[in-house]
């Protein structure tokens, strides 16, 4: 995150995130039943592909992993416990969630002023915090030839990177970059975790077909048809 002024706790938090997502990647490797390789490389993906996508997208300078050998670092050191250690059970299952929330609200703040940091506008800086967000899960999925979970049939998560995003975006262009961080963080943390608890995801695409939106009765033909195939039960049931 080179090129701007990052806080000690937004710095504690990203890696924090790095880990936690690298851990991710592991858990996951362990159930493909993965070598030490694999491990690295989905751990890496996890915890470090949305910022590297993000910074490749922005060519100024190299990736971050790539001059920071903190991340780099952190991410293998998620890889190497997985390999080591089953991480699975309660605790992981309470923890992982709350870290991952603040990992995208942190990540797609950092995203987001990095992009208008470079002189770019609000439209890249909302795609590119979503992206630094939500890259690294896709770029994994996609390596082990699965659609995506942030496609659909998930609780929020990038509509919530892109909310986040969105906040800092408007405190920074107001002149208050460091608030807006804190409400990217907190409000990308919060949409998340509450999406989480309240089960709440986007509507698939036979949610909005006319046959579910739109009552038959107003459906164009609707009464016709309701009409018709009410003669036809009358006519079926006298025969």
């Amino acid at each position: 995150m080179d090129g701007f002024p990052v806080t000690d706790v937004f710095r504690a938090l990203d890696l924090t995130g790095v880990f936690a997502n690298a851990v991710l990647g592991g858990v996951i490797a362990r159930r493909e039943k993965l070598d030490p390789v694999g491990f690295a490389v989905l751990a890496v993906l996890s915890g470090l592909g949305g910022g590297i996508i993000r910074d490749t997208l922005l060519q100024h300078g190299p990736p971050v992993a790539l001059t920071d050998y903190s991340y780099l670092l952190t991410a293998l050191a998620g890889a190497a416990l997985t390999f080591v250690v089953r991480i699975e059970g309660l605790v992981w299952n309470k923890v992982w969630p709350v870290v991952d929330a603040l990992a995208l609200g942190c990540w797609a703040a950092a995203g987001a002023e990095k992009t208008l940091a470079v002189g770019l506008g609000w439209l890249p800086a909302v795609l590119l915090g979503t992206i630094t967000a939500v890259g690294g899960g896709a770029t994994r999925d996609v390596v082990l030839r699965r659609v995506p979970a942030v496609l659909g049939g998930n609780t929020l998560y990038a509509t919530a990177a892109a909310v986040a995003s969105g906040v800092l975006v408007i405190a920074f262009n107001a002149g208050h970059p460091t608030l807006g961080s804190l409400g990217a963080l907190v409000v990308g943390t919060g949409i998340c975790l509450l999406a989480r608890w309240r089960g709440w995801i986007l509507p698939g695409a036979d949610a909005w077909s006319p046959a579910k939106v739109v009552p038959a009765r107003l459906r164009p033909g609707g009464r016709g048809k309701q009409r018709n195939s009410s003669e036809h039960r009358k006519k079926g049931d006298t025969e």
